[in-house]
Protein backbone atom coordinates (compact mmCIF):
# COMPACT_ATOMS: atom_id res chain seq x y z
CA UNK A 1 0.00 0.00 0.00
CA UNK A 2 2.84 2.36 0.86
CA UNK A 3 4.48 1.59 -2.48
CA UNK A 4 1.28 2.60 -4.29
CA UNK A 5 1.14 5.89 -2.39
CA UNK A 6 4.76 6.63 -3.32
CA UNK A 7 4.15 6.24 -7.07
CA UNK A 8 4.20 9.56 -8.93
CA UNK A 9 1.53 9.79 -11.64
CA UNK A 10 1.55 12.12 -14.64
CA UNK A 11 -1.61 13.31 -16.38
CA UNK A 12 -1.50 13.19 -20.19
CA UNK A 13 -3.22 16.38 -21.28
CA UNK A 14 -2.73 16.13 -25.05
CA UNK A 15 -6.12 14.75 -26.05
CA UNK A 16 -8.93 16.95 -27.34
CA UNK A 17 -12.42 16.11 -26.00
CA UNK A 18 -11.47 12.49 -25.38
CA UNK A 19 -14.88 11.69 -23.80
CA UNK A 20 -16.70 12.91 -26.91
CA UNK A 21 -14.41 11.29 -29.50
CA UNK A 22 -13.22 8.28 -27.45
CA UNK A 23 -14.37 5.60 -29.90
CA UNK A 24 -13.26 7.59 -32.94
CA UNK A 25 -9.74 7.83 -31.46
CA UNK A 26 -9.78 4.14 -30.58
CA UNK A 27 -10.98 3.01 -34.03
CA UNK A 28 -8.38 5.10 -35.89
CA UNK A 29 -5.47 4.11 -33.63
CA UNK A 30 -6.45 0.43 -33.49
CA UNK A 31 -6.81 0.27 -37.30
CA UNK A 32 -3.47 1.98 -37.86
CA UNK A 33 -1.73 -0.27 -35.30
CA UNK A 34 -3.09 -3.44 -36.96
CA UNK A 35 -1.98 -2.13 -40.38
CA UNK A 36 1.50 -1.40 -38.98
CA UNK A 37 1.81 -4.89 -37.48
CA UNK A 38 0.52 -6.66 -40.60
CA UNK A 39 2.50 -4.66 -43.17
CA UNK A 40 5.83 -4.70 -41.34
CA UNK A 41 5.52 -8.33 -40.23
CA UNK A 42 4.65 -9.47 -43.76
CA UNK A 43 7.84 -8.01 -45.27
CA UNK A 44 9.97 -9.39 -42.41
CA UNK A 45 8.34 -12.81 -42.93
CA UNK A 46 9.13 -12.72 -46.66
CA UNK A 47 12.77 -11.84 -45.96
CA UNK A 48 13.09 -14.65 -43.39
CA UNK A 49 11.56 -17.48 -45.47
CA UNK A 50 13.16 -16.72 -48.86
CA UNK A 51 16.84 -17.62 -49.10
CA UNK A 52 17.45 -15.24 -52.01
CA UNK A 53 16.59 -12.38 -49.62
CA UNK A 54 19.21 -13.47 -47.06
CA UNK A 55 21.56 -10.71 -48.18
CA UNK A 56 22.89 -7.82 -46.06
CA UNK A 57 20.64 -5.24 -47.73
CA UNK A 58 17.46 -7.23 -46.97
CA UNK A 59 18.64 -8.15 -43.48
CA UNK A 60 19.03 -4.44 -42.72
CA UNK A 61 15.56 -3.77 -44.17
CA UNK A 62 14.13 -6.48 -41.89
CA UNK A 63 15.90 -4.83 -38.94
CA UNK A 64 14.40 -1.43 -39.83
CA UNK A 65 10.92 -2.94 -40.03
CA UNK A 66 11.38 -4.75 -36.71
CA UNK A 67 12.39 -1.34 -35.35
CA UNK A 68 9.09 0.07 -36.62
CA UNK A 69 7.17 -2.70 -34.83
CA UNK A 70 8.98 -1.99 -31.56
CA UNK A 71 8.55 1.77 -32.02
CA UNK A 72 4.80 1.38 -32.55
CA UNK A 73 4.38 -1.11 -29.69
CA UNK A 74 6.05 1.41 -27.38
CA UNK A 75 3.30 3.94 -28.21
CA UNK A 76 0.04 2.38 -29.45
CA UNK A 77 -1.02 -0.06 -26.66
CA UNK A 78 -0.82 2.77 -24.10
CA UNK A 79 -2.71 5.13 -26.44
CA UNK A 80 -5.48 2.56 -26.88
CA UNK A 81 -5.78 2.07 -23.11
CA UNK A 82 -5.80 5.82 -22.52
CA UNK A 83 -8.60 6.66 -24.94
CA UNK A 84 -10.85 4.07 -23.27
CA UNK A 85 -9.98 5.24 -19.75
CA UNK A 86 -11.69 7.95 -17.74
CA UNK A 87 -8.31 9.42 -16.79
CA UNK A 88 -5.25 9.53 -19.06
CA UNK A 89 -2.42 8.96 -16.60
CA UNK A 90 0.95 7.20 -16.49
CA UNK A 91 3.42 6.63 -13.67
CA UNK A 92 6.53 8.77 -13.97
CA UNK A 93 8.80 5.70 -14.02
CA UNK A 94 6.76 4.20 -16.91
CA UNK A 95 6.87 7.60 -18.63
CA UNK A 96 10.67 7.71 -18.44
CA UNK A 97 10.87 4.11 -19.71
CA UNK A 98 8.62 4.96 -22.67
CA UNK A 99 10.79 8.01 -23.39
CA UNK A 100 13.93 5.81 -23.27
CA UNK A 101 12.60 3.11 -25.65
CA UNK A 102 11.00 5.65 -27.99
CA UNK A 103 14.24 7.54 -28.61
CA UNK A 104 16.52 4.47 -28.50
CA UNK A 105 14.52 2.80 -31.25
CA UNK A 106 14.15 6.03 -33.22
CA UNK A 107 17.90 6.68 -33.19
CA UNK A 108 18.62 3.04 -34.11
CA UNK A 109 16.95 3.63 -37.44
CA UNK A 110 19.50 6.29 -38.40
CA UNK A 111 22.34 3.85 -37.68
CA UNK A 112 20.60 1.05 -39.59
CA UNK A 113 20.15 3.39 -42.57
CA UNK A 114 23.87 4.25 -42.29
CA UNK A 115 24.70 0.53 -42.44
CA UNK A 116 22.46 0.22 -45.52
CA UNK A 117 24.21 3.16 -47.15
CA UNK A 118 27.63 1.56 -46.55
CA UNK A 119 26.32 -1.77 -47.87
CA UNK A 120 25.08 -0.11 -51.08
CA UNK A 121 28.37 1.78 -51.45
CA UNK A 122 30.43 -1.42 -51.27
CA UNK A 123 27.98 -3.29 -53.54
CA UNK A 124 27.99 -0.66 -56.29
CA UNK A 125 31.44 0.89 -55.99
CA UNK A 126 33.46 -2.18 -54.93
CA UNK A 127 31.50 -5.17 -56.27
CA UNK A 128 34.46 -7.58 -56.37
CA UNK A 129 35.25 -6.96 -52.69
CA UNK A 130 31.61 -7.05 -51.57
CA UNK A 131 31.45 -10.71 -50.39
CA UNK A 132 34.62 -10.23 -48.33
CA UNK A 133 33.69 -6.88 -46.77
CA UNK A 134 29.99 -7.50 -46.08
CA UNK A 135 30.25 -10.93 -44.49
CA UNK A 136 28.04 -12.28 -41.70
CA UNK A 137 30.37 -10.94 -39.01
CA UNK A 138 30.27 -7.40 -40.41
CA UNK A 139 26.48 -7.46 -40.67
CA UNK A 140 26.16 -8.78 -37.11
CA UNK A 141 28.47 -6.05 -35.77
CA UNK A 142 26.50 -3.34 -37.60
CA UNK A 143 23.20 -4.66 -36.21
CA UNK A 144 24.58 -4.90 -32.67
CA UNK A 145 26.01 -1.37 -32.78
CA UNK A 146 22.81 0.02 -34.30
CA UNK A 147 20.77 -1.20 -31.33
CA UNK A 148 23.30 -0.95 -28.51
CA UNK A 149 24.75 2.54 -29.10
CA UNK A 150 21.39 4.39 -28.97
CA UNK A 151 20.36 2.40 -25.87
CA UNK A 152 23.60 3.32 -24.10
CA UNK A 153 23.31 6.97 -25.16
CA UNK A 154 19.66 7.29 -24.11
CA UNK A 155 20.17 5.54 -20.77
CA UNK A 156 22.09 8.59 -19.52
CA UNK A 157 19.33 11.25 -19.92
CA UNK A 158 16.71 8.66 -18.91
CA UNK A 159 18.47 7.97 -15.59
CA UNK A 160 19.06 11.70 -15.03
CA UNK A 161 15.37 12.43 -15.74
CA UNK A 162 14.23 9.63 -13.42
CA UNK A 163 16.14 11.26 -10.55
CA UNK A 164 14.98 14.82 -11.29
CA UNK A 165 12.57 16.61 -8.97
CA UNK A 166 9.16 17.33 -10.51
CA UNK A 167 7.13 20.52 -10.06
CA UNK A 168 4.60 19.89 -12.83
CA UNK A 169 2.49 16.72 -13.11
CA UNK A 170 0.63 17.46 -16.35
CA UNK A 171 2.26 16.49 -19.64
CA UNK A 172 1.12 18.40 -22.72
CA UNK A 173 1.11 15.37 -24.94
CA UNK A 174 -0.36 11.90 -25.51
CA UNK A 175 2.86 9.99 -24.82
CA UNK A 176 6.21 10.61 -23.17
CA UNK A 177 8.78 12.29 -25.40
CA UNK A 178 10.93 15.41 -24.95
CA UNK A 179 7.99 17.04 -23.17
CA UNK A 180 8.95 15.25 -19.94
CA UNK A 181 11.62 17.95 -19.46
CA UNK A 182 8.81 20.46 -18.88
CA UNK A 183 7.77 18.49 -15.79
CA UNK A 184 11.08 19.08 -14.03
CA UNK A 185 11.50 21.90 -11.52
CA UNK A 186 14.85 22.99 -12.90
CA UNK A 187 16.07 22.61 -16.46
CA UNK A 188 19.16 20.42 -16.24
CA UNK A 189 22.17 21.81 -18.09
CA UNK A 190 23.68 18.30 -18.14
CA UNK A 191 20.61 16.81 -19.87
CA UNK A 192 20.55 19.70 -22.35
CA UNK A 193 24.24 19.30 -23.23
CA UNK A 194 23.96 15.53 -23.45
CA UNK A 195 20.88 15.91 -25.65
CA UNK A 196 23.04 17.87 -28.11
CA UNK A 197 25.63 15.06 -27.98
CA UNK A 198 22.92 12.47 -28.73
CA UNK A 199 21.58 14.60 -31.58
CA UNK A 200 25.08 14.92 -33.05
CA UNK A 201 26.21 11.30 -32.56
CA UNK A 202 23.03 9.46 -33.48
CA UNK A 203 21.26 11.74 -35.96
CA UNK A 204 23.40 14.46 -37.53
CA UNK A 205 26.60 12.42 -38.13
CA UNK A 206 24.78 9.32 -39.49
CA UNK A 207 22.70 11.56 -41.77
CA UNK A 208 25.82 13.32 -43.10
CA UNK A 209 27.50 9.92 -43.61
CA UNK A 210 24.47 8.67 -45.57
CA UNK A 211 24.37 11.81 -47.74
CA UNK A 212 28.13 11.59 -48.39
CA UNK A 213 27.92 7.87 -49.23
CA UNK A 214 24.97 8.21 -51.59
CA UNK A 215 26.57 11.22 -53.27
CA UNK A 216 29.63 9.08 -54.05
CA UNK A 217 27.38 6.26 -55.27
CA UNK A 218 25.47 8.54 -57.64
CA UNK A 219 28.66 10.14 -58.95
CA UNK A 220 30.24 6.74 -59.67
CA UNK A 221 27.03 5.27 -61.13
CA UNK A 222 26.55 8.35 -63.36
CA UNK A 223 29.98 7.70 -64.87
CA UNK A 224 29.24 3.98 -65.28
CA UNK A 225 27.03 1.98 -67.60
CA UNK A 226 23.24 2.02 -67.66
CA UNK A 227 23.06 -1.24 -65.69
CA UNK A 228 24.94 0.28 -62.72
CA UNK A 229 22.77 3.42 -62.82
CA UNK A 230 19.62 1.28 -62.78
CA UNK A 231 20.89 -0.79 -59.83
CA UNK A 232 21.77 2.38 -57.89
CA UNK A 233 18.35 3.90 -58.51
CA UNK A 234 16.44 0.72 -57.60
CA UNK A 235 18.25 0.07 -54.32
CA UNK A 236 19.25 3.54 -53.10
CA UNK A 237 16.19 5.70 -53.74
CA UNK A 238 13.91 3.79 -51.31
CA UNK A 239 16.53 4.19 -48.56
CA UNK A 240 16.81 7.92 -49.26
CA UNK A 241 13.03 8.32 -49.14
CA UNK A 242 12.93 6.59 -45.75
CA UNK A 243 15.83 8.75 -44.52
CA UNK A 244 14.03 11.97 -45.53
CA UNK A 245 10.87 10.75 -43.78
CA UNK A 246 12.56 9.80 -40.48
CA UNK A 247 14.77 12.93 -40.48
CA UNK A 248 11.80 15.26 -40.95
CA UNK A 249 9.84 13.50 -38.20
CA UNK A 250 12.89 13.60 -35.91
CA UNK A 251 13.37 17.34 -36.37
CA UNK A 252 9.63 17.72 -35.89
CA UNK A 253 9.79 15.82 -32.59
CA UNK A 254 12.82 17.72 -31.30
CA UNK A 255 11.20 21.08 -32.06
CA UNK A 256 7.67 20.29 -30.85
CA UNK A 257 8.74 20.25 -27.21
CA UNK A 258 10.27 23.70 -27.66
CA UNK A 259 7.39 25.40 -29.49
CA UNK A 260 4.26 23.46 -28.52
CA UNK A 261 3.11 26.16 -26.09
CA UNK A 262 2.58 28.45 -29.09
CA UNK A 263 0.03 26.09 -30.69
CA UNK A 264 -3.61 25.41 -29.82
CA UNK A 265 -4.25 22.02 -28.22
CA UNK A 266 -5.94 20.60 -31.33
CA UNK A 267 -2.97 21.56 -33.51
CA UNK A 268 -0.54 20.00 -31.02
CA UNK A 269 -2.53 16.74 -31.08
CA UNK A 270 -2.56 16.63 -34.87
CA UNK A 271 1.18 17.40 -35.03
CA UNK A 272 1.98 14.67 -32.48
CA UNK A 273 -0.11 12.10 -34.34
CA UNK A 274 1.94 12.72 -37.49
CA UNK A 275 4.97 11.30 -35.65
CA UNK A 276 3.33 7.97 -34.83
CA UNK A 277 1.02 7.54 -37.83
CA UNK A 278 3.02 7.99 -41.02
CA UNK A 279 6.50 6.58 -40.62
CA UNK A 280 5.70 3.02 -39.44
CA UNK A 281 3.31 2.68 -42.41
CA UNK A 282 5.63 4.47 -44.85
CA UNK A 283 8.56 2.04 -44.45
CA UNK A 284 6.84 -1.21 -45.49
CA UNK A 285 5.06 0.62 -48.30
CA UNK A 286 8.34 1.91 -49.72
CA UNK A 287 10.28 -1.34 -49.32
CA UNK A 288 7.36 -3.50 -50.44
CA UNK A 289 6.69 -1.55 -53.63
CA UNK A 290 10.09 -0.12 -54.57
CA UNK A 291 12.44 -3.03 -53.79
CA UNK A 292 12.15 -5.34 -56.82
CA UNK A 293 12.80 -8.71 -55.12
CA UNK A 294 10.57 -7.96 -52.13
CA UNK A 295 7.81 -6.69 -54.42
CA UNK A 296 8.03 -9.90 -56.46
CA UNK A 297 7.72 -12.13 -53.38
CA UNK A 298 4.91 -9.95 -52.03
CA UNK A 299 2.90 -10.37 -55.25
CA UNK A 300 3.39 -14.14 -55.08
CA UNK A 301 2.19 -14.19 -51.49
CA UNK A 302 -0.90 -12.14 -52.34
CA UNK A 303 -1.69 -14.36 -55.35
CA UNK A 304 -1.30 -17.47 -53.21
CA UNK A 305 -3.61 -16.02 -50.53
CA UNK A 306 -6.15 -15.08 -53.21
CA UNK A 307 -6.12 -18.61 -54.67
CA UNK A 308 -6.64 -20.13 -51.21
CA UNK A 309 -9.65 -17.87 -50.64
CA UNK A 310 -11.13 -18.80 -54.02
CA UNK A 311 -10.84 -22.53 -53.39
Amino acid sequence: MDDELNVTYISLNGYVEVNKYRYVYFFIMFTVYILIICSNSTIVYLIVIHRNLHEPMYIFIAAVLLNCLLYSTTIYPKLLIDVLSEKQIISYSACVFQYFVYYSVGCSEFLLLSAMAYDRYVSICKPLQYPTIMGKTTVSIFLLLSWMLPALHMSVPAIASAESKLCNFTLNGIFCNNSIYQLQCVSSRFITVFGVVVLLDLIILPTLFIIFTYTKIFIISYRSCREVRKKAAETCLPHLMVLISIFCLCMYDVSIARVESNFPKTVRLIMTLQIVLYHPLFNPLIYGLKMKEISKQLRRLLCSAKNHLMY
